[in-house]
Order: C-alpha cells, then structure tokens, then sequence
C-alpha cells in the first residue's frame, strides 16, 4: 500500500523552534500555517517574512502563513505541531480543541513537564483532546537547536508515537537532505529525556559558571543521564530510549553547546545572578526551570532518589548557593557506579 504524503500542516507555537520547523516543512514543499500568540509576530512573518522576535536572520519561505487565529490554521490541516510552551500546553490546547472539524494526527515538540500535574505534554492532549486522538499523537525530540536547523545544518531527531503508519508518514513529511528523522515507539521515554536534560543542562551551566572545570561537567552529564534513566524505569520507559537521540544526544548538546538556554541560565546562576533577575531579561523560555519542580514531584512519587535535581532545585527556589549544591553533592556517602545512587 502507497502512503499518502503530508501536505499541508498546521503549526501551534512560533517561538525559535516552531518557526524552525515551519521554515524546515515550508522549504520541503509543504503548505504550512503558523499560529503565533503575540500579533506583532504575526504581522512581522507576513509582511517581511522573519520572525525577527523568536529567530531573527532566518528568510521564512512566503508559503509560511502566520495567523493569530487557531480556527485558521488548522483550516484543511493534515497534522498538527505543538510548539508552545510547556506552562501554557494545558491552555492552548483547551483553546484548539473545539477548532477541532477532525480527527488529526498530532505531534509535540515540547520539551517540558507541566509544573503542577507533573504530566508529560501527550498526556495533558490525552486528556484535553477527543479520545480518537489518542492513538495518533506523537512526540518528536532530539537534539536540536532551532538556530542550526533553520541554517540546514545536518540534524537528527527521533518521533515516537503508538501507531507505526502514522508515525512512518509524519517521519517521511520531516525527512530531508538535512533533518533526519528516526521512528520510535517510546513515547514516554522520549519525551523525558527531552524534559529532563534541560534540568541537567541547569547543572551543568552552574558547573561551568562556577569555573569547576571539565572533569566537573562530564561527571555531571554522566551522573544527570543516571538519574534520567532510574526515573524513567521507574515510569515505564525502555531504558535503551536513554542511550538513543533523545536522551545522550539532546543531554550531551543542551549541557555543552553555546546555544543552550537552560545552560547559560545555569552559568549565570553560578557566577552569583539572581534566578528573577535572569529570567526577566529573556524573551525565551528556559523550560528547566519549571520543569526541575514538575521532575522532582515526579522522583518522589515514584520513589527514585535524583540528587542532582534535588539539590538544581534548591539553588532555584530555596535559595541555596551553588557552591554548597556542589559541595553536598560531592560530599554524600560512597556509592558503586552501577545500581548506585
């Protein structure tokens, strides 16, 4: 049987990565309809074709037409990109359902956890969405920074969901000389390794900022995919997801690249900034940060120790020095590496 192609697709969010995977879509042939919350944005795409607030010097193709209207860009959609913040998931999607005319697939790449329920981003459209939905939502992840796929830099990313025909469709819509996109069925453990590297990232951008070194950081990232791993067992993930594009992958790029948000938030919180004074200069999210909170709710209720989010979590909310966190972690009692906590 011949699959039918994707053709037109409705984009949900024009943050940095939302408009990078609209321009990628756009570029590949497909018709794409961009929602973006703030109607300056979506004035700017239509009249001059940049998103100059989210992605500044990135050319959008003039078939990428942005909407502050959710009825309208899914008008005729095939599928459906949520790209949208992690704490306004729940809302957003509240507002999209009723523009619902169909059944359609969906795809999160939303790399959060939300704060209060500590749910992943497709259980929070399992519950919002109509229950034929279900089956046909995916989540795509990896690493990827929005800045080098809207330059065509080769990039790899994997998407995951329960139907395999519909996630071998979606796969072949992304697939291009410069995205390669690889199929998987882990839709839990994809999306927390795509959650909780940003924590991890957090970590390692307070090593860097605290000037410990490379031996710190490396047994930082080796350490934060432990704990990834032993909470994501514990949930019901495969632990090979882990070792795969959206665990070691998106952890290795988002704790060393110089894109990275949640890392430079790290840096600048270990070279003695304020975490208010941080965030109150930044025009993007850095979905660590909450979701250290959503992670940590996660680790005791499923019984898992996670030391390192523990104590990201202190530094951020109870107002401990980063110098102590690293020191108490340093400091805790001798442990074998494998099976060790």
């Amino acid at each position: 049987m011949v699959m039918r192609s994707v053709r037109h697709i409705s984009v949900i969010g024009a943050g940095a990565w939302g408009t990078a995977l609209a321009k990628h879509l756009a570029e590949k042939g497909l018709h794409v309809r961009l929602w973006a919350y703030e109607q300056e944005v979506v004035n700017a795409i239509n009249a001059t074709h940049e998103n100059a607030l989210y992605l500044p010097g990135a050319k959008l193709p003039r078939t990428v037409i942005a909407t502050g209207s959710i009825a309208d860009a899914l008008e005729g959609c095939e599928g459906i990109l949520f790209v949208v913040p992690s704490h306004v998931t729940r809302a957003v999607l509240k507002a999209l359902a009723p523009c619902l005319s169909n059944i359609v697939p969906l795809i999160s790449a939303t790399k959060g956890i939300e704060e209060d329920t500590s749910k992943l981003m497709t259980q929070i459209m399992e519950e919002v969405l109509p229950a034929e939905m279900a089956p046909y939502i995916m989540a795509l992840s990896g690493p990827s920074f929005a800045t080098e796929l809207s330059e065509g830099k080769p990039t790899a990313v994997c998407l995951a969901g329960r139907d395999s025909e519909t996630v071998q469709r979606f796969q072949q819509a992304f697939m291009t000389s410069t995205l390669r996109v690889y199929a998987d069925t882990d839709l839990l453990g994809v999306q927390l390794g795509g959650a909780l590297k940003n924590v991890m990232a957090l970590a390692a951008g307070v090593v860097d900022g605290l000037g410990l070194g490379l031996n710190a950081r490396a047994a930082l990232i080796t350490r934060g995919l432990a704990e990834i791993i032993r909470l994501g067992v514990a949930m019901g993930a495969d632990p090979r997801t882990f070792y795969g594009l959206s665990g070691v992958g998106d952890l290795v790029l988002t704790c060393t690249g110089a894109l990275s948000r949640n890392h430079m938030v790290g840096v600048r919180l270990g070279q003695g900034e304020k975490l208010e004074t941080i965030l109150s200069g930044m025009q993007a999210v850095a979905e660590g940060v909450r979701t250290a909170h959503a992670a940590l709710g996660l680790a005791r209720r499923h019984g898992v120790e996670m030391p390192i989010t523990q104590e990201i979590n202190a530094v951020l909310f109870d107002g401990k020095s980063c110098r102590k966190a690293v020191s108490d972690l340093m400091e805790r009692g001798a442990k074998p590496e494998k099976g060790g906590l």
